[in-house]
Order: structure tokens, then C-alpha cells, then sequence
């Protein structure tokens, strides 16, 4: 397995691309399974993720080119020869459950593996089904798998979730597009991927009001038909990227970055010292002066400080003077990465969904283990600000949701590589 070596080096000068969002692309890409007419994604991620969702939709038939060095994904369902989303793809991740609602509006009929992904918390299906149940689906769970039937179509329907749930909000979204009626989502999730996804959906040809709020209403259509579109910024990579300076010192320069696409986790980073400045390319971010201060965070659905961040952000906070508590409440299982900080003499105490984090002048480099994508992520960021080498194995994790980050982070004078496995 690979493994990234870090050596702190000072501080950071330069610019970062901040690539097409891996959540988004990954909810856009099963669009394709509403359509028989072509669908076009514009600025992919070049991540295994995608990869391993163009295996799964070509798995059932779906044709997936993909362009321009990955950053153009050309796709076409015009024949599903294959309604079975096997455990064998399904397990490698936990958006291949995406392909549910789409499978059951276009084809009335759909068996889908129960995901797999990242050990972050059990993050269940229950949501999902018990929203494409109320539009008109019977779902039985066998083997492993979940069964599920339309015959006679999906009806509109009036659904409040229990949860905001991004991926239950995108599965019955995309499966009301082609239902009978109205259907009206409440407790929707706000999140931009969301947006981004309606907006998709939208150009091609559905017909949906109230994205970006708590309420979604679709009015069913009886086919959609092709559509290019845009994969919008990756606010996670953005948020990553902006602690690079905070962290490390400098500044950099984040291109196609925007204020609004992380709102909570911007207001935390200016309480904590860190400058934002919008630019004509993107978000220009430095340290104001002297040491990152100690700020609290409570991880929240969107608008809300995002779980996505939390790890990365805990990462800043082990250098931070004062003391912080960063508050988990999205998954159970979401500080796994605070053994492998405190390896590096980070200070850190958790109880349950809470960690208190008192800040040291310093971290020293140690070996490492990325125990998830998030986490593998935080520990790199961590090994900047650390005397020595820092080494993090297990970065499999990693190229799942961040293409290139040693050379996005070498590219502004970070001293990191990337070491093969054999």
C-alpha cells in the first residue's frame, strides 16, 4: 500500500484547484439511469470513488466514457440490460446506493447490495426506503439486499424526513422526477450538492422547486432527456485546502473557492485568526497574525459546520493556544483519528461525541495510519506543522475523495510524497 511522507517545511506560497465535488459527481452520475439520452458531466473529480461508480453503472449497462484526462464524464443508459447493483461494487462505497431510486423510476424494479464505505458510523438505509416506500415502491431486504418493486409506477407523494439525510434527500429527488404527481419532500437536506443536483436534473427536463431549503416540491414528467452539466466546486477539499495555511503558515490561493459554499466553517476560521478573502479566482487565505486561537465546533447538516471538516479541523486545533471542544454529532464513530494526532503529542481527550483538544506549541512527526478518507487528510495536514517526518500508511482512504494532494501541496512549497507501495 502507498504511504505519504510529510516533513514540515514552513510555510505555504501559491494557488490550489480546487477540483469538481467527489459528493456531488457521485449524485449526479446515477442521473444518468433516469435518461435514455446522453448525459455529460463537466469538471470530474479524478478520484476512485468516480471509478468505482463508473464500474457500478456500467455494471447495469450504462455506457461511461470518460475524457480530457477524467474531467469530462460522458454517459448514456438508453439500455439497462441489468437491474442488480452487486455487494461486490456496492461495498467499496456507500453512494452506490444512489442508484436505488433512479433504477426504480426508470425500470420499475431494482436489487441493490447494502453499501459500504468508510467505518464512520452505521449510517443507515432505513431513511431512503422508508421515503421511496411512501411514492409507491414495496422494499424487502434478502440476503443482503434490498428488493424493491414499482410495477405499476411511483406516485407522488407528501414525505417528511426524520433526518436531514443527503443521500435519502438525492435517491427520492431523483426518483420523483419520473413519478405520477407531486411530490413534496420536507426536511429536505440543504446542502450544495443537493442544489447541484437539481440543478442537473432541471436541464434535464424536470420539474423542481425549493432546492437549497428544507422543502423540495417535484412535479412528475414522463421522461427526461439528455443534459451537459458542470460538477460543482468540492467544498470539502476547499475547507481542507484553507487549513493548509492556517496550519502551516503563508497563504494560498484557492481557485473556483467561494464563501457561500462553506458559510459556518469560514465564520470558525475567522473567530480562530484566519484570514478569507474573496478573490476574482477564488478564496486568498493566511493567518492574520501570530498563533491560531482555540474555537469550539459543533458539526451540524448543512449550513451547519460540516462532519466532513471535522477532522481537519481538530488537526488545526492540536497547535491552537487555548483549549477546544469539537462537538460530533453526524456519525458515532468519527474520532478515530484522534489516537493517531495524539501519536504526534497532540493533546487530546474524547468522551463520546466530544473532544477536548488543548493546544501544544508543536507537533512532532511519527508515524501514522489513516483510519478514513477525512482522517488521512487530517493527518497530512498535521505533519506540516510538525518537527520531523511524519509518515500516514493506509492513504487508500485518501485517493477516494482528494486527487493529487501531494502535488497540490508541493505545488505551494509543502516538502510531501508520496511513497509507492510494492
Amino acid at each position: 500500500m502507498d504511504s505519504i511522507l510529510v516533513r514540515g517545511n514552513g510555510p505555504l506560497k501559491g494557488s490550489i484547484p480546487i477540483a469538481g465535488a467527489k459528493n456531488a459527481c457521485l449524485a449526479l452520475m446515477p442521473a444518468t439511469l433516469l435518461s435514455d439520452e446522453p448525459l455529460t458531466l463537466t469538471n470530474a473529480p479524478r478520484l476512485s470513488d468516480i471509478r468505482t461508480m463508473t464500474t457500478l453503472l456500467q455494471s447495469l449497462g450504462a455506457e461511461v466514457t470518460s475524457m480530457q484526462d477524467g474531467r469530462v464524464l460522458a454517459m448514456s443508459s438508453h439500455d439497462l440490460s441489468n437491474l442488480t447493483a452487486e455487494y461486490d461494487i456496492v461495498r467499496k462505497m456507500r453512494a452506490s446506493n444512489l442508484v436505488l431510486g433512479p433504477l426504480l423510476a426508470r425500470a420499475g424494479r431494482a436489487v441493490v447490495s447494502l453499501p459500504g464505505g468508510c467505518a464512520i458510523g452505521a449510517r443507515p438505509m432505513d431513511i431512503h426506503i422508508s421515503g421511496l416506500e411512501a411514492l409507491g415502491a414495496t422494499i424487502e431486504l434478502k440476503d443482503g439486499y434490498l428488493h424493491a418493486e414499482a410495477p405499476g409506477g411511483l406516485k407522488g407523494a407528501v414525505i417528511e424526513q426524520r433526518f436531514a439525510s443527503v443521500g435519502a434527500t438525492e435517491n427520492i429527488v431523483m426518483a420523483a422526477t419520473l413519478a405520477k404527481g407531486t411530490t413534496v419532500l420536507k426536511n429536505a437536506a440543504r446542502e450544495p450538492e443537493i442544489v447541484d443536483l437539481v440543478r442537473c436534473l432541471r436541464s434535464m427536463g424536470a420539474q423542481i422547486e425549493g432546492e437549497g431549503t428544507g422543502t423540495i416540491t417535484v412535479e412528475g414528467v414522463d421522461r427526461l432527456h439528455g443534459a451537459t452539466h458542470p460538477v460543482v466546486a468540492d467544498r470539502i477539499e476547499l475547507g481542507t485546502y484553507m487549513i493548509a495555511p492556517a496550519i502551516a503558515g503563508g497563504e494560498v490561493e484557492l481557485i473556483g473557492g467561494r464563501i457561500d459554499l462553506l458559510p459556518a466553517f469560514c465564520e470558525k476560521l475567522d473567530a480562530a485568526g484566519v484570514s478569507i478573502a474573496q478573490t476574482d479566482k477564488g478564496l486568498k487565505v493566511s493567518r492574520k497574525n501570530g498563533r491560531i486561537r482555540a474555537v469550539d465546533v459543533k458539526t451540524e447538516v448543512f449550513p451547519g459546520f460540516p462532519t466532513d471538516l471535522q477532522a481537519q479541523m481538530m488537526a488545526l486545533m492540536c497547535t491552537a493556544e487555548g483549549v477546544s471542544v469539537l462537538e460530533e454529532t453526524i456519525f458515532e464513530n468519527r474520532f478515530m483519528h484522534a489516537p493517531e494526532l495524539m501519536r504526534m503529542g497532540a493533546q487530546i481527550d474524547v468522551h463520546g461525541g466530544h473532544a477536548t483538544v488543548t493546544g501544544v506549541e508543536r507537533l512532532k512527526g511519527a508515524p501514522v495510519m489513516a483510519t478514513d478518507l477525512r482522517a488521512s487528510v487530517s493527518l497530512i495536514l498535521a505533519g506540516l506543522a510538525a518537527e520531523g517526518e511524519t509518515v500516514v500508511s493506509r492513504v487508500y482512504h485518501l485517493d477516494r475523495g482528494y486527487e493529487r494532494v501531494e502535488e497540490k501541496l508541493s505545488a505551494c512549497g509543502a516538502d510531501v510524497e508520496r511513497i509507492r507501495g510494492e
